[in-house]
């Protein structure tokens, strides 16, 4: 008796037929990710686009041509790249005799060609209302004063910020780029912290960073003769220096290293806006791609440790409230008790993000205000001597305090007017994301309005043939007296997303400008070359070398 055992075999033409499956399938799989990746893309890249040109072009609009994906990103990296390889003349010194036959310097203000060349240049083939295109998206440049308060003043929520990138989002998130409930959620619990009260009690800690920094100028300037300091370094080491004591309470040193991945990131960034117009780029495993992604995991981490060392501090009760975190923190708390809702509190990530934010804006804006002061005053001697002696008349030589700073009326004027000249922040932009009529046009949803915020200071309609000049007595009266439209002045933006931080940063450089006028005197040095250029805010392309001289 046997054990049986039935084998089945399988033909040849068996697993042809399997072969012959598998192959169709894949095929089939294919064809179905191509339909439905492609006709996304077609429609995202190619069809709506020129839905949108028609739109605009049928109502008299004018503008480049669209280049499917790419838009004008291509021509404006070499609009760009152009610009930057040429820096911009300087008006004649003062005490150097120029001969009569030679015609002047065009002012060393009339920045925006360089700083904007794509802009401008569609501006002046197309006219102020045109549009250009970031990839697929058209965006239409709006320069009358009228049109930018209405966008901005965003009474029924029609004009929305543009989403972020989530690129964009690794150098700073929060409430600058929030919308609708969540914006205002975070409005509420930071409105606190920005109190001028509590800026008041920040005072002590911009006057200390101050000394630091004067006693080290004092080091580096014989007390006979001069010597040249890039202030561009110096004036972002010591705005980093006061956001890290008046936000966190910690030396400019623990900091130190944010700072240096911000600055980094932000120059990646600006790469990286050039392939945008490439479906995935961001997935994509660049070089640049990946060392972004490094710096924000090393920032985070760096600001989960700051906030968790404060929050181990609040629950035994060692912590002091006086800076922007533990005001922040205290608000939030209380926040979430009145409201008695875990989700309207700010978690631990949205906390990172504020404190990322914290470091850009706090750090960035004030060190491009102060950089572009020393530069004007040091073109225009006289504005600096009557800023001096104004700031020597209310102190003395003595350290700076909240009721005199808020009295220096030339000291405010210049400030305004490097603001004016030099914004740190060029354009602000709002998207249309339902059919929206706004100055005579009915804009298509999905359409981007570019507030362009440089444009409008340098408007000869606006401020006067001379736009471009240096006069800071244009605000002897005031912002509302300065223009033909007091809305044309907008360096802190307008409406309720007016920057939270504006009489902090301008607190700070008053403090800064002070001290500094009080112990030097101060020019252009033979190395500087002036080219403004923007790397997120408008910075000095090859630094900002001034010759120092101590009183």
């Amino acid at each position: 008796m046997g054990v049986g055992i039935e084998v089945e075999v399988e033909s040849p033409w068996a697993w042809a037929w399997s072969s012959a499956t598998v192959v169709v399938v894949v095929v089939v799989v294919v064809v179905g990710m191509a339909v439905l990746w492609g006709v996304p893309m077609v429609e995202w890249g190619l069809l709506r686009p020129r839905r949108l040109e028609r739109a605009l072009r049928a109502q008299g609009l004018r503008g480049s041509r669209y280049h499917p994906f790419a838009g004008d990103l291509p021509e404006n990296a070499r609009l760009n790249a152009a610009a930057r390889s040429r820096p911009l003349p300087l008006s004649p010194s003062p005490h150097r005799i120029v001969p009569r036959v030679l015609p002047l310097s065009p002012s060393p203000h009339r920045i925006v060609p360089r700083v904007s060349p794509l802009f401008h240049q569609i501006m002046q083939l197309h006219g102020k209302i045109s549009f250009t295109w970031f990839g697929p998206t058209p965006r239409v440049t709006i320069t009358d004063p009228e049109l930018v308060r209405e966008v901005l003043s965003n009474k029924f929520g029609h004009f929305e910020k543009p989403s972020v990138s989530p690129l964009a989002r690794l150098l700073a998130d929060g409430l600058a780029n929030y919308k609708g409930e969540k914006w205002a959620r975070h409005r509420r619990i930071l409105n606190p912290a920005f109190h001028l009260e509590k800026l008041k009690r920040m005072l002590p800690s911009f006057s200390t960073c101050c000394t630091e920094l004067i006693a080290r100028w004092e080091n580096l300037v014989p007390s006979e003769g001069s010597s040249e300091i890039d202030v561009w370094p110096e004036l972002q080491n010591f705005t980093g220096d006061v956001i890290s004591r008046t936000a966190f309470g910690s030396s400019y040193q623990e900091g130190r290293r944010i700072f240096q991945l911000q600055s980094e990131l932000a120059e990646r960034l600006i790469q990286a806006f050039q392939y945008l117009f490439i479906p995935g780029y961001r997935f994509l495993p660049t070089k640049n791609n990946s060392r972004m992604k490094e710096i924000d995991g090393e920032i985070r981490s760096l600001l989960r440790g700051i906030i968790g060392k404060r929050e181990k501090a609040i629950k035994v009760g060692e912590a002091t409230n006086d800076d922007l975190l533990g005001l922040m923190l205290e608000s939030n708390m209380r926040y979430f008790e009145e409201n008695a809702n875990s989700n309207l509190k700010m978690s631990t990530d949205e906390v990172i993000e504020e404190c990322k934010l914290f470091y850009f804006a706090g750090q960035e804006t004030t060190s491009v205000l102060l950089t572009w002061t020393m530069v004007a005053l040091s073109m225009h001697p006289e504005w600096q001597a009557r800023a001096r002696e104004e700031v020597l008349q209310v102190f003395g030589n003595g350290r700076p305090d909240f009721e005199g700073l808020s009295r220096l009326k030339i000291v405010t004027m210049i400030f305004y007017e490097v603001l004016r000249l030099y914004p740190p922040v060029i354009f602000l932009n709002r998207k249309t994301y339902k059919e929206m009529k706004l100055g005579g046009i009915t804009y298509p949803p999905g359409v981007t309005l570019m507030l362009l915020t440089i444009f409008l200071h340098h408007d000869p309609d606006i401020w006067g043939q001379d736009a471009s000049e240096f006069r800071p007595e244009r605000f002897a009266e005031g912002i509302s007296k300065a223009s033909n439209d007091q809305v044309a002045f907008f360096p802190f933006g307008w409406g309720p997303r007016i920057c939270i931080g504006q009489s902090f940063a301008l607190l700070e450089a008053k403090m800064g400008l002070s001290m500094i006028l009080q112990r030097f005197t101060f020019e252009l040095s033979p190395s500087y070359i002036h080219a403004p250029y923007t790397v997120i805010t408008l910075h000095p392309q090859h630094g900002a070398q001034i010759n120092f001289r101590r009183l």
